[in-house]
This record gives structure tokens, sequence and C-alpha cells, in this order.
């Protein structure tokens, strides 16, 4: 019983070490010191590029002196933007509506701006432009590209300056909706404001108003998708409720414009969009800048 009570004890001492050989007996053999300072690295690349490729850039906040409002109007869903120097109390308006120019020229007032510019980005077909009346009501001016054909107080080409305080927009010709659009960009706060040149998720039809779908495509690729990732979108309509997009969203989600310049005209040739319900009143009334249609008080 003695020398079994040894063994048993020996027994149960050496099962550590024991367990520790089995264990390196079956352990993977270890790989080379080289081979491990290779893989590593290109796992953690990997890893990081896939992170990178799908994450949202940073966006750029606007600054403190710079004021942004949007505005929409329901029956045409289109969006309007009223700007300003807040240092300066100069303003500017983009793509203002007629039936809406009251309420803007209140705003206006209300925020002790004073309204410099009514722009618009291109001559529209389904609403008639406030900018005739807002200049009746605060004094300023209108502004559209000379290529559109359009009466104003001010026409520009690309490349002009559109300034109201210390802030400035920069002008990018990108026709294709029609020929005289106009996109409107402000290095600064990183945005930029397309017309119905660039929608969320989509672009403006290209029959009619001198329209080519190569041109826009063209416009859009080598103008707006070409500025930084992180620039704001603003357009000039949404139909499903959304504000707003951006350079990085654009170049990888619109089912239209990520696609080959080839199957783009032919999506466009093939939308059967009904006829613009104001397209008869509209376009005539803009080429006028809606001077012609104030409403009589």
């Amino acid at each position: 019983m003695r020398i079994a009570g040894v063994s048993l004890f020996s027994a149960f001492a050496r099962l550590p070490s024991l367990i520790r050989v089995s264990a390196a007996a079956t352990a993977p053999t270890p790989v080379s010191g080289h081979v491990k300072s290779f893989c590593a690295p290109v796992s953690t690349r990997l890893l990081h590029s896939q992170s990178a490729g799908m994450s949202l850039p940073e966006r750029k906040p606007f600054t403190p002196d710079f004021f942004f409002r949007q505005l929409f109007d329901t029956e045409s869903s289109t969006y309007s933007y009223l700007l300003a120097d807040v240092g300066a109390r100069e303003a500017v308006i983009i793509d203002p509506v007629l039936e809406q120019a009251k309420r803007d020229a209140q705003l206006v007032k209300d925020l002790g701006f004073k309204l410099k510019y009514a722009i618009n980005t291109h001559m529209h077909a389904d609403h008639i432009t406030g900018s005739g009346w807002l200049r009746q009501l605060t004094g300023c001016q209108s502004v559209i590209a000379a290529a559109s054909g359009a009466k104003a107080d001010r026409h520009i080409e690309e490349g002009d300056r559109i300034e109201f305080g210390r802030h400035a927009i920069e002008t990018l010709a990108t026709p294709g909706h029609t020929n005289g659009c106009m996109s409107y960009v402000i290095n600064e706060q990183g945005c930029v404001f397309t017309g119905d040149t660039l929608l969320i998720r989509g672009c403006g039809r290209t029959d009619f108003q001198e329209g080519s779908s190569q041109s826009l495509y063209e416009n859009v690729h080598a103008k707006i998708f070409s500025l930084p990732d992180n620039y704001r979108i603003y357009p000039a309509h949404d139909y499903k409720g959304q504000l707003e997009s951006s350079v990085w969203e654009e170049k990888r989600y619109n089912p239209r414009l990520t696609k080959s310049i080839d199957e783009f005209i032919k999506i466009m040739e093939n939308l059967n969009l009904p006829y613009p319900k104001k397209i008869d009143a509209s376009v005539p009334a803009n080429r006028e800048c809606g001077v012609y249609d104030i409403p009589k008080e």
C-alpha cells in the first residue's frame, strides 16, 4: 500500500509536466518571424481599406457668420435657399418661387437682412420664379445664366462670382437638363446648389428646353463629382422628403449617374415622363423673370 501510495502521489506530481509536454506536442508549428510580420499588416490594411471605403466623410461645418435656411414650396416640391453674411447683413436667395415671394421677403425683413440677389439655377418649367416679385418687394437684383435666354438684372457665366458680404458663390455651367443650368458652389462652407442638374438619387429630365443627356452626364461627372466628397449637395427639388445629399453619396448610390454614359442615355430616353403641368405658363413667364405674373394686391 505504501508503494502504491507513493506511486500514485508521484503520478499526480508529474501530471502538470505531462500536460505541458502533450500540449507542446499538439501545438501548431510556429511560423517564422518574417512571415508573421508580413501577414499581420496585410490583414490590418485590408480591414482599414474596407472601413475607409464605406465610412462617411466628415462634414465641413458652416462658419458662424454664414446663415443658411432651406425653404420649401409644397405645390412644386421646390427648395429655395436663403443665404446671408451675418455680419454684413447681406443675403441672397436661390430659386425663389412666385407664390412664396411674400413669405421670403418677410423672413428677410424679420432677420434684419438686406436681400442683394434673387438667383435662379435655370429657367424653370414647373413653377414661376419669385425673382421679379422679390425685386419689387425688396429692391434686390435678379440673376440667371446668360445661356438661359431669360431676362435678368445680371447675367452670369461660368467663373463669375456672386458676392454677399464677405461670402462668395462660385459658378459652374452644368447644362443638360436645360442649356442654361448653373450650379453654385460655396467652397468655404463645403456645399453646392445643383438646381435640377443633380437631384438626390436622381437628376433632371433632358427631354425639353434644349436638354441633353450626354451633356448632363459629362457635366455632373466633370464638375460636381470632382468636388470634395464631403461637400453637401442641395438640389432644387425633392419628391420624397429628403433634404440634402453629398458628393460622396451620389457618386456611389445615384441609380442613374453611377452607370456608364451609354446606359445613362438609354435610361433617360426611356423615362416616359408626362408633359410638365405648368410648362406652358412657367417658361414664358420665366423668360421675363416673372415680372408680368406678380399678383395685383
